[in-house]
Formats: C-alpha cells, sequence, structure tokens
C-alpha cells in the first residue's frame, strides 16, 4: 500500500518551486524552450522507465540520461553559474552579510557614491550624448572588463561625461563600474536578440538588455537620438527614467551593497 504524508506534499512543492525558479533563470537567458524541452523528455523517460518498464526504450533512454548530464553541465555552464550566483545574492543572504560587517553612515556614502553617476547621466541626456554604463553585482564582469580599456580611477561626473563626449575613441562602448570605481571603458556587450525589443530602441539598449541576462548587473543607458535615461534589469527595461528615478533606483542599489 502507497502511503502519502506530509513529507511527500513538502517533497512535491519543493521539486515545483525549484522547477520553476530554474524556468525563470532560463527564460531571462532566452533558454526557456531548451529547458521545457528537458523537462518533456524527463517525464517521457520517468514513464517508460518506471511506470511502463519498457526495458529496451528505457535502458536506451537511461544511457542518453547518463551522458545527457554532462552534456547539460557543459551547455549550461553559464546558466548554472548564474544560478548559484543568484542564490548568493539573494536579499536574506545580504542582510546576514550587512548584520556581520555593522552599520556604518550609509546615507552620506551612498549619496557621494551615486551623485556623479545621477549628474553625469542628466548631463548627457540633455547634450543628446549616449552613454552606457553597467554596474557590476555579486556576478563578476573580468570577461567585460578585459574587452575594453582598464582605467581603474575614481567615479567622477567629469571622467563619465570626458569617456563619452561624442569625440572620444571610447565613446561607442560600455563602461563598466565595479567596487565603487569606474574599471574599464569601450568594453564589448554581448547583444540580445530578443525579438519583442521596441524598434525604436537602438544598438546600446540591446547590448545592455544582453548584459542583463547574462549576469545581475545593473545596466543604465543613455540614448543619443532622444537623451531618454534607461535602465536594463534581470532583462527588463525601464524606460523614461527622471534625475529623481534614476537616484532611486541607484540609491536602492547602493543600499545593498
Amino acid at each position: 500500500m502507497i502511503s502519502f504524508g506530509l513529507k511527500d506534499v513538502v517533497d512535491i512543492l519543493l521539486v515545483a518551486l525549484l522547477l520553476y525558479y530554474i524556468y525563470r533563470l532560463m527564460k531571462e537567458s532566452s533558454s526557456a524552450n531548451i529547458f521545457g524541452g528537458i523537462i518533456i523528455f524527463i517525464v517521457v523517460w520517468i514513464f517508460v522507465s518506471q511506470i511502463f518498464e519498457m526495458r529496451l526504450l528505457g535502458g536506451i533512454l537511461d544511457k542518453l540520461v547518463n551522458v545527457g548530464s554532462l552534456a547539460l553541465i557543459i551547455l549550461f555552464q553559464e546558466e548554472i553559474r548564474h544560478f548559484f550566483s543568484t542564490i548568493g545574492s539573494r536579499p536574506g543572504v545580504n542582510f546576514m552579510v550587512q548584520l556581520f560587517r555593522g552599520k556604518k553612515d550609509k546615507d552620506k556614502a551612498h549619496r557621494e557614491d551615486i551623485m556623479p553617476i545621477v549628474m553625469a547621466c542628466m548631463s548627457m541626456s540633455k547634450q543628446k550624448v549616449g552613454a552606457l554604463i553597467v554596474m557590476e553585482r555579486h556576478v563578476g564582469l573580468s570577461e567585460i572588463i578585459n574587452s575594453g580599456d582598464i582605467i581603474n580611477a575614481n567615479v567622477t561626473q567629469r571622467l563619465i561625461e570626458n569617456i563619452f563626449f561624442k569625440n572620444s575613441p571610447l565613446h561607442d562602448g560600455a563602461m563598466i563600474i565595479s567596487h565603487k570605481r569606474i574599471k574599464a571603458a569601450g568594453c564589448i556587450l554581448p547583444i540580445s536578440h530578443d525579438t519583442d525589443i521596441p524598434k525604436s530602441l537602438g544598438l546600446r539598449h540591446r547590448a545592455a538588455l544582453g548584459i542583463s541576462q547574462k549576469s545581475d548587473c545593473l545596466a543604465i543607458v543613455v540614448s543619443e537620438e532622444t537623451g531618454g535615461i534607461s535602465i536594463a534589469e534581470k532583462g527588463s527595461f525601464r524606460l523614461r527614467l527622471s534625475a529623481e528615478e534614476l537616484e532611486s533606483v541607484l540609491a536602492k542599489e547602493a543600499a545593498e551593497e
């Protein structure tokens, strides 16, 4: 007789939550269709091997599962790394880290950190100077940083505007800010090929969306055509931000560090 208790209900719920969480991560990286195919294959394998007990077909599928496990690790190595880094960057984990670090003079320090970025973006917006600024979070961007010119300087409004000045050789690339310093400029970002991106958004926006799908970074875009300020985060856009909205987003980001 098959017994079904509370432990089994919890087990099923945990598996469902895990699958849903993995699906969300896959969707952000445009791998949702592959994930759906894997789930269908697993369901078929369970029915063939465990329920219908088809020995020949079940044996073939067993071999495919054994080989496929290694293939999946190779195929989804970026998504797997993103999965574990996202777990480590959950609000609860960050809260515990802040608890051990102790309280600081946060408000003043946060304002000093973010205001050069806000003021530079507003100035470039008025002059319709295109810019792409990527703020590193928990997922490292060393490969992206190495694709550009290393700067490793303090974050200042004047330096940001000089880098994105229209005649600057670094104007077309992305600036990477990490640990409250400008690490590099002129960096090359992966381009998002999502078909639902509005046609009015250009290559900078596609690059910002692409890097936000590959990591947990915050990407700020100043449009060269309209002067509009946008933020890409977790594979989605927040468009046409005001100075107050941009400052609010960056203040929240600084408070979570």
